[in-house]
C-alpha cells in the first residue's frame, strides 16, 4: 500500500485532501485514479461536467475527442465554453480549460469526429470509455469498440426533459445493441425538441460518479439497467436490461466487428 501511497505527490496530497479522507479512496485509491485513462467522446452539455470532474478527481489521462466547434446555442448548458470561445474548437478548449482546472492530469484533445473506423484505436488506449455524444451512430459505434476489446463504457443521453443513464461492464451485461437495435432511427433529438441546461448537467455528473467507481474497482449499481430520469416530475425509473442472445454485436451469432 505504501508503494502506491508513494507516487503521490505533496500537491496531489493538498488538491485531493478530502477524497483521499474517503475510505473507499485513500492514498492508494487516488494511485490508482493517477494510473488510469478515459476516453471521452463528445464534449456538450454531458461531456462538459464529466471532464471538469474528471480532472478534478485526478484521473491521469483524459481523451477529449470532438470535431465540432463551439455554437453560441451551446452556452446555454455546455459549461466549459464561454462567449468567446464561439467558432472554436471544443476539443482544443476543452484542453485548455481543464488544464488550468487541474494542470497535474494529461490531457490530449482528439479534433475529429470518432467512428467506426477511428473509434477502435482509440478505445484500445484507455480503461473507460464514456459515451457523452449526441447522435445514435457515434453511439452504436463506441458501443461495438468497448465489446469488441472488452472495455467497459458508461453512456448518457438527454432530450427535453427525459434523461438516461447505462453501463455496460462485463459480458453478462446488455450492450447499447440489445437495447437499441443497429437499425433504430432516432425519433426525437435536441435540435428538434430541445433540452434543459440543468438536465444534461445532472445526467453528465451522474455518468462522472460511475466512472470514477469503475475506475476505483468498484462496483456500479447501474451496470446491466437503463435508468430513465423525468426532470419534470423528479422520478426514476429503473429496468434492469438481459443481454439478447441473437444481439449481432455482443450476442452468439456476432456480425459486426469494428
Amino acid at each position: 500500500m505504501r508503494s502506491d501511497a508513494a507516487s503521490l505527490s505533496d500537491k496531489e496530497y493538498l488538491r485531493y485532501g478530502r477524497q483521499l479522507m474517503l475510505a473507499e479512496v485513500g492514498e492508494t485509491g487516488q494511485a490508482r485514479l493517477k494510473d488510469k485513462s478515459v476516453l471521452i467522446v463528445g464534449l456538450g452539455g454531458l461531456g462538459s461536467p464529466l471532464a471538469l470532474y474528471l480532472a478534478g478527481a485526478g484521473v491521469g489521462t483524459l481523451w477529449l475527442a470532438d470535431g465540432d466547434t463551439v455554437d453560441s446555442s451551446n452556452l446555454p448548458r455546455q459549461i466549459l465554453f464561454d462567449s468567446e470561445a464561439v467558432n472554436h474548437s471544443k476539443a482544443e478548449l476543452a484542453r485548455e480549460r481543464l488544464s488550468q482546472h487541474n494542470p497535474l492530469v494529461e490531457l490530449i484533445a482528439i479534433n475529429q469526429r470518432l467512428d467506426a473506423a477511428s473509434l477502435p484505436e482509440f478505445v484500445a488506449e484507455v480503461d473507460l470509455v464514456v459515451d457523452c455524444c449526441d447522435n445514435l451512430a457515434t453511439r452504436q459505434a463506441i458501443n461495438a469498440a468497448c465489446v469488441a476489446q472488452g472495455k467497459p463504457w458508461v453512456c448518457a443521453a438527454a432530450v427535453g426533459w427525459q434523461g438516461q443513464l447505462m453501463a455496460r461492464t462485463g459480458t453478462d451485461h446488455a450492450c447499447y445493441a440489445c437495447l437499441y437495435p443497429l437499425d433504430t432511427k432516432l425519433v426525437q433529438s435536441c435540435e428538434t425538441s430541445g433540452v434543459t441546461g440543468p438536465l444534461v448537467g445532472v445526467m453528465g455528473s451522474l455518468q462522472a460518479l460511475e466512472a470514477l467507481k469503475l475506475l476505483l474497482g468498484m462496483p456500479s449499481p447501474v451496470a446491466g439497467t437503463l435508468r430513465r430520469f423525468d426532470a419534470l416530475a423528479h422520478q426514476w425509473q429503473t429496468l434492469t436490461l438481459a443481454p439478447d442472445p441473437d444481439c449481432p454485436v455482443c450476442g452468439q451469432r456476432k456480425e459486426i466487428t469494428p
